[in-house]
């Protein structure tokens, strides 16, 4: 059993992590920004945290995340202003890693997407550049970080139910499912395989256990 904290829990990938950590018999602990979901989370049977991690200084941080087995950076501004997702999606998480290193969290999960890589290919003009930009910083800057890291790097995300399966490296967009990627991540915790790894995935025919031992 392990003490996880989940830093944007109140998302539709986080949402589904939750209870297959508590049902495993981890204690779970969400942090969310707004209070009118903290009903939502604890139905899940995690513990909600109502904060604004991009408002917490190191100090605040390290303390939120102290205590804790795991961190899993969930969180993303969700396709806001540049300024928005570099906030979010670079500087809050390059603060929550270094936060979880400074209280001696072991190890972080982040979710990332399958593009994440410093020739990423987005062109600057591009709406999509702020968030390929600030993901891959954050990417980058957790496999410097001397954690045990793992970044899950889905596809494109749909709504369709759990399979069970996924195929890594896979062609074209990687669709996945949110579930599975929920899945994946859960899966990820127990797998030494997944230590300084990045996965990326989608849809496919191997089951995720036996997809992450073969890493």
């Amino acid at each position: 059993m392990a003490r996880t904290l989940i830093i944007g829990g109140h998302g539709k990938v986080a949402l589904q992590l939750e209870p297959l950590l508590a049902e495993r018999g981890d204690t779970v602990t969400a942090v969310i920004r707004n209070p009118d979901h903290e009903a939502d989370v604890t139905a899940t049977g995690a513990q909600a945290v109502v904060t604004d991690v991009t408002s917490l200084d190191r100090d605040q941080l390290t303390n939120l995340v102290s205590g804790n087995d795991v961190v899993v950076w969930a969180a993303g501004a969700g396709g806001g202003s540049p300024e928005r997702t570099y906030a979010v999606d670079r500087d809050a998480a390059i603060g929550a890693i270094d936060a979880a290193a400074a209280a001696g969290v072991p190890r972080f999960v982040m979710v990332s997407w399958i593009g994440s890589r410093a020739d990423h290919g987005v062109a600057p003009d591009d709406a999509f550049f702020a968030y390929a930009d600030a993901k891959w910083a954050a990417d980058e800057h957790l496999q410097a970080s001397g954690l045990d890291w793992t970044i899950v790097a889905p596809g494109a995300l749909t709504q369709d139910p759990p399979t069970g399966r996924i195929s890594v490296d896979p062609e074209g967009d990687g669709a996945v499912s949110r579930a599975d990627v929920a899945a994946v991540i859960a899966a990820s915790l127990l797998e030494p395989a997944t230590v300084g790894r990045t996965v990326r995935f989608g849809n496919g025919d191997v089951p995720i256990a036996d997809a992450l031992r073969g890493l």
